[in-house]
C-alpha cells in the first residue's frame, strides 16, 4: 500500500448541469484505514462527490487520485471497481438471484466447455462470505436479506473485486439499534483488517461512534475537515448551515393536550396477522403521539394498516367514524393522511413532477368528472412548495432531480393534501439534513395546533421529543407509555427489550 500518498484524493472538484452547480470546489481526502465521514445538507453535493468518486460522473474541474494515480478513465468501468465500491442505502442486488448468483453477477465460474459451473460459483461464494466473516448462505434468495445483511453481501462482493475503499451512503437509514451496532462492529473489524470507509450519514451521533474525521460539504463546496474529536457537535452542525447555532427544538413550547380533549383516532384491538396484536391507543385532538420501537416490534405495519396498505382486525375510529380496513381509499377519505417510511420506494414518482406527486390524492378535486384541470393542480402545488419551503424551480420539475430533503417535503406536501384529521408518519426525518429535520417536523406541530392528531412512528429519539406522549411497541404490543420528557435511557431499555414493563 502507498503510504506516501492518500487513498483517496479529489482536489477542485467542478461539476454543473446545466444552469446549476453541483460542485463548485469539491475536495476530499481520505487516509487509508480510517472512516471518515461525509456530512452536509441535502444539496450540498455529497452525491455529486460520491458520483465523481466512483466514476460515474465527469468532473467539469479538478481530479481524483487513488494511492497517488489517476483514477482510470470513466469507459474503465473494471478499474473503477477494483478501486471502489458504493453500497447504497437502496439494494443494488438483484433480488430473484440467489446471494452467490449476486456475488458473482456478470463473472460467473466456469467449468467444463466454458459453461457456468453453478456448484463452483456456490463453492466460491461460500469462500468470499466466509473470509469476510458474513454469515449469510450463498443459497439464500437475495429478496430474503435482511437490510444489514445485503449491506454486508454488496461490500464482501466489492472486496473481491480488488476495492479496499467502500463508500456507505446512509447505512443504517433503515436499521434498528441492534443491527446498527452490529453494522458498526463489522466495519470496525474490516477497517482493521485493512479497508478503508467513505461514512455519509445525517446522523450525526453515528460519525462520533464509528468515524475519525469528518469533511462537511455547504453550498456545492468544501468548508472543513478535521478529526471528530476537534468538531463538537455544535460546531459540526454551524459548519453544515453556516450559522453558529444548534438545531431548533421543534415544539418546544407545544401547549399541554387536555385529557378531556376530543379523541381524533382510536384504535380497538387492532390486529395485524403476524406483526400486531390487539393495540389499543387513542390520540386526542392537537396531541402527536411518537411509537418506539425495534424493526421487529410491529410499529410499521400498524402504521400501513391504518393507511390501508395491510388487512387488519379491530376497529379503527377517526373523529368517531369508524374506517374500513383495507383499502388506502378508505383511509383517505376516513380523514387519515399517510407518509411512509420509505420515500424512493413508496414515498414518491421521480418521473412525475411536484405538482404531480404532491396532488396525487387530490387529484379528484382538481377538475370535472375526474379531469385534472393543469392550471389548479400547480395552482396547489405552488401553495404547498410555499407552506413547506420546497426548494425546487417549479410545479414542473420532477421529484427525481431533487435533494432528498425536498423530496421528503413533497412526501410530507402529499400526506397533507387532503387536510386529514390525522397524519400518520413513518420515519419522517430519514436521510435529510438538519434543516429539512426542522422543517418537517414543524410541519407536525403545526398542523397538530389546529386540533388534528398525528401517530409518528420512528427510530430517530430527536423525532420523539416533539411528540406529546410516547408508547413503546414491542413483539406487537404496547407495552409502555411515556408523557413528553421521557428518560432516553429507559426508553431505549424498552425498545430493545431489556426492561420490559407493563403500559
Amino acid at each position: 500500500m502507498d503510504t506516501q500518498h492518500p487513498l483517496v484524493a479529489a482536489t477542485g472538484i467542478v461539476k454543473r448541469f446545466g444552469p446549476t452547480v453541483a460542485l463548485a470546489d469539491g475536495n476530499l481526502t481520505v487516509h487509508a484505514g480510517e472512516t471518515h465521514a461525509l456530512v452536509g445538507r441535502n444539496g450540498a453535493g455529497k452525491s455529486t462527490m460520491v458520483g465523481v468518486l466512483t466514476g460515474l460522473l465527469k468532473p467539469d474541474a479538478g481530479e481524483v487520485r487513488f494511492a497517488g494515480v489517476r483514477a482510470p478513465a470513466l469507459g474503465d468501468r473494471a478499474a473503477w471497481r477494483e478501486r471502489v465500491a458504493c453500497v447504497y442505502q437502496y439494494p443494488s442486488v438483484v433480488k430473484e438471484l440467489t446471494v452467490a448468483e449476486n456475488l458473482f453477477l456478470h463473472r460467473q465460474p466456469r467449468g467444463r466447455f466454458g459453461l457456468i459451473s453453478p456448484s463452483r460459483q456456490r463453492r466460491q461464494a461460500a469462500d468470499l462470505l466466509d473470509a469476510w466473516s458474513v454469515a449469510v448462505s450463498p443459497d439464500l434468495p437475495a429478496a430474503e436479506l435482511s437490510v444489514e445483511q445485503r449491506q454486508l453481501v454488496e461490500i464482501a462482493s466489492a472486496l473481491s473485486l480488488g476495492a479496499r475503499f467502500v463508500i456507505l451512503d446512509e447505512p443504517t437509514a433503515q436499521l434498528e439499534g441492534r443491527a446498527i451496532t452490529r453494522l458498526f462492529d463489522k466495519l470496525r473489524a474490516l477497517q482493521d483488517a485493512g479497508v478503508t470507509f467513505l461514512f455519509i450519514s445525517h446522523h450525526l451521533p453515528e460519525i462520533y461512534e464509528i468515524c475519525q474525521r469528518v469533511t462537511v460539504f455547504r453550498d456545492a463546496r468544501h468548508i472543513v475537515t478535521d478529526t471528530v474529536a476537534n468538531l463538537d457537535r455544535d460546531k459540526l452542525v454551524a459548519a453544515m448551515i453556516g450559522e453558529a447555532r444548534g438545531l431548533v427544538q421543534v415544539g418546544a413550547d407545544r401547549p399541554a393536550v387536555p385529557d378531556t380533549a376530543e379523541p381524533v383516532l382510536e384504535l380497538a384491538g387492532v390486529t395485524v396477522p403476524g406483526h400486531v396484536s390487539d393495540v389499543d391507543l387513542t390520540v386526542r385532538r392537537g396531541e402527536i403521539v411518537g411509537v418506539a420501537g425495534s424493526a421487529v416490534s410491529g410499529k410499521r405495519q400498524l402504521a400501513e394498516a391504518l393507511a390501508g396498505l395491510r388487512g387488519r382486525a379491530g376497529a379503527v375510529f377517526v373523529a368517531g367514524r369508524r374506517v374500513r380496513p383495507g383499502t388506502v381509499r378508505a383511509a383517505l377519505d376516513g380523514g387519515i393522511g399517510y407518509l411512509p417510511g420509505d420515500r424512493n420506494i413508496d414515498g414518491f414518482v421521480g418521473g412525475l413532477s411536484v405538482a404531480e406527486n404532491a396532488t396525487m390524492t387530490i387529484a379528484k378535486k382538481l377538475g370535472p368528472a375526474g379531469m385534472v384541470l393543469p392550471g389548479k393542480r400547480d395552482a396547489a402545488a405552488r401553495t404547498m412548495i410555499a407552506d413547506l419551503d420546497i426548494h425546487t424551480s417549479g410545479p414542473d420539475q420532477p421529484v427525481g432531480e431533487l435533494s432528498g430533503g425536498n423530496a421528503q417535503k413533497v412526501v410530507m406536501a402529499r400526506a397533507l393534501a387532503g387536510d386529514p384529521e390525522v397524519i400518520v408518519l413513518v420515519q419522517p426525518t430519514a436521510g435529510v439534513d438538519v434543516r429539512s429535520k426542522e422543517s418537517l417536523l414543524g410541519a407536525v406541530d403545526e398542523k397538530t395546533r389546529e386540533q388534528r392528531g398525528a401517530l409518528l412512528i420512528s427510530d430517530e429519539l430527536d423525532d420523539l421529543r416533539v411528540c406529546d406522549r410516547v408508547v413503546v411497541m414491542l413483539g406487537g404490543r404496547i407495552v409502555a407509555e411515556h408523557a413528553r420528557g421521557w428518560d432516553e435511557t429507559q426508553l431505549v431499555a424498552e425498545i430493545e427489550g431489556i426492561n420490559e414493563h407493563r403500559a
